[in-house]
């Protein structure tokens, strides 16, 4: 009965107040559904101490037991980060900190001569401090992400000094593309008439394939190194095997990504005729830093394949290997160049512009509404950039949870459907090998909860995949 007494008196509040709680509650709703499968996860890292049987040919019981506490401290971490950003967004609306921000940057722009009727100044101002606090406040868990748990697990490489300082690179670089492009967009919505939807969706669509175009050559080398991959056998097998699917490859690079972390990875992008391949130097047996050091540290020369090399020492730097030898790198690109030659990447932009031109619509029609405004606080004014904040980021949150899972479920699919494409240019054996490798490079941890997973995983668990890689091996 009180249930249906509390539900009857939500009804009865006024418009904005019932806007408020539902914010609440589905956040909070979210939260508790995020915490419950997070603790079933962590209770398989907790429980499974023991390498299972369908594993022992796979994973050695000392790289199981390092994979199992370093995805313990890391599930302990996101638990205490999402429980103070939970409760941080919690005060945040409770205590009106969205209008106090808006009202604080107004109170700048007088201070500079700008009165009211610059709305667009107003809300570059209130972006930036918006971003600031966000930066302030990440701060401490980005550190203590890094220099103790990365570092306790030997994945970190960065110093304090070149952590400071690419901090506040990607804060200055962030605020160079966001503020142009806020003051555009909330420009194009003001003279837009009834059709602004489209011209902004148009405006973002422009702008999300310009910083694609943009970003592998101006503003991702702003961070780390790229050097184009020497010539030799490697080079020589990509292209070999871009032009057998005719991937219209351009050029190959390597970035040093082992300043930063000993995770690897590799992706490609570009578009029409010109596309490039980037491969982590962590992800190449010959170019990995971790191998240089430990032949150094055995007094050995890097290794060119000389014979006669001392056998313990090549089976003890064998053991500490990182990477992928040649043949693994191009199973691994294989699958990677999969995704273009089955137009998944086409997909997925396909996707995401339709469910950017709906919101947009959407947002045209709720805008009108004061009642969303009153509701966070804002009942004299209904500033755009306030506006496109409450609706996208509260207001569709239950539709972006479902929308995010249906694409979790799509992505597995399509890493699977990489994986047999990869099969069918001769690699099975090779990815097979390949995504052991990286799964022991970076601890993946191979069990997982089935609903953990389910939710979570853009990428089908380790077994799965070499399950389906194992019966296409033997077809």
């Amino acid at each position: 009965m009180g249930m249906w007494a509390s539900l009857d008196a939500m009804w009865e509040m006024p418009a904005e107040k019932r806007i408020f709680g539902a914010v609440l509650l589905f956040s909070w709703t979210v939260y508790l559904w995020e915490t419950f499968l997070a603790q079933r996860q962590r209770r398989i890292y907790k429980t499974t101490t023991h390498v299972p049987p369908e594993l022992g040919q796979i994973m050695d019981s000392e790289t199981f037991e390092k994979s199992r506490l370093y995805q313990l401290d890391k599930s302990t971490f996101s638990f205490w980060s999402g429980l103070y950003s939970e409760i941080e967004g919690t005060l945040i609306l409770l205590f009106g900190g969205i209008p106090y921000l808006w009202r604080l940057s107004g109170r700048f722009c007088g201070y500079a001569g700008f009165g009211s009727e610059y709305e667009i100044t107003q809300s570059l101002v209130f972006l930036l401090l918006a971003t600031l606090f966000s930066a302030l406040t990440g701060l401490p868990w980005s550190l203590y992400n890094t220099f103790v748990i990365e570092e306790k697990h030997g994945f970190n490489q960065q110093t304090l000094g070149f952590f400071m300082k690419d901090a506040i690179k990607k804060f200055i670089v962030t605020q160079c593309i966001l503020l142009p492009v806020s003051s555009l967009l909330l420009y194009i919505i003001k003279i837009g008439g009834d059709y602004f939807f489209i011209y902004a969706w148009l405006f973002t669509l422009v702008v999300s394939l310009v910083l694609v175009t943009i970003y592998a050559d101006y503003i991702a080398p702003l961070f780390d190194k790229f050097t184009p991959l020497p010539e030799g056998k490697l080079k020589e097998e990509i292209e070999v095997m871009a032009k057998s699917i005719d991937f219209p490859l351009t050029k190959v690079y390597v970035v040093e990504g082992s300043k930063r972390s000993s995770h690897s990875n590799a992706y490609f992008y570009g578009f029409f005729k010109n596309k490039r391949i980037v491969l982590f130097d962590t992800l190449l047996e010959e170019y990995s830093v971790l191998n240089k050091d430990i032949q150094e540290d055995s007094g050995m020369e890097p290794h060119n394949g000389e014979e006669g090399e001392d056998e313990e020492i090549k089976a003890k730097v064998k053991s500490k290997k990182q990477g992928c030898k040649n043949e693994e790198v191009l199973a691994v690109l294989g699958h990677e160049l999969g995704h273009w030659k089955l137009g998944h990447t086409v997909k997925n932009i396909i996707i995401s512009q339709m469910n950017s031109f709906l919101c947009f619509f959407l947002f045209a029609v709720l805008i009108g509404r004061k009642e969303l405004f009153a509701a966070f606080g804002f009942y004299d004014s209904q500033p755009t950039l306030i506006g496109l904040l409450i609706i996208f980021q509260f207001i569709f949150s239950p539709y972006n949870e479902v929308l995010s899972f249906c694409l979790t479920v799509l992505s597995r699919r399509f890493e699977f459907q990489a994986d047999a494409f990869a099969k069918k240019l001769g690699k099975a054996k090779d990815l097979y090998s390949a995504l052991i490798k990286l799964n022991k490079d970076n601890l993946g941890f191979p069990v997982s909860d089935w609903l953990f997973s389910m939710w979570h995983y853009s990428h089908p668990p380790l077994l799965e995949r070499l399950q389906a890689l194992k019966s296409i091996k033997q077809d």
